[in-house]
């Protein structure tokens, strides 16, 4: 089997996983008596995390994403989500946050790895905002300029 194949195939799997694991999601923040519309919403934020960017180029499993939040939401999500805002980085950063508190309840991950999402949330979401208005400002084209590369 080609790498592509055996990406695919990988996908597949953590796909079927995420449906279990969103479901499980869903009825965690209903015990929290959120109300249907945000329960929609934590949902489909987290839906789109673990099933579109962490399998974007790797099958990265939601356990192992946590990690990931800051090119997700300082870069990747700017890009890719016509939907992008500075309120959208906003929910999706409470959305992943709760997933991963939900993840950690279930011993999916570690302490460790739930306290450094919440640090990076703390600490880069002025610089992702930032960002959001530097993408959005259509005086500024140069790509250095936005990103800071």
């Amino acid at each position: 089997m080609d790498t592509y194949e055996q990406y695919e195939k990988d996908c597949k799997r953590i796909r079927e996983l995420n449906v279990a694991l969103l479901k499980d999601f869903e009825s965690w923040l209903a015990e929290r008596n959120l109300s249907a519309k945000t329960i929609k919403k934590h949902c489909s934020n987290v839906d789109f995390y673990i099933n579109d960017f962490l399998l974007y180029e790797e099958a990265i499993e939601a356990a192992d994403g946590a990690g990931n939040i800051g090119g997700f939401l300082g870069y990747w999500f700017i890009r890719k989500a016509m939907w992008a805002s500075p309120t959208a980085i906003k929910e999706n950063a409470s959305s992943l946050n709760k997933f991963y508190q939900f993840m950690f309840g279930k011993g999916e991950i570690s302490k460790e790895s739930l306290d450094e999402l919440k640090q990076t949330i703390k600490e880069d979401m002025p610089e992702w905002l930032a960002t959001m208005e530097r993408h959005d400002d259509p005086d500024i084209e140069d790509p250095e300029e936005i990103w800071g590369v």
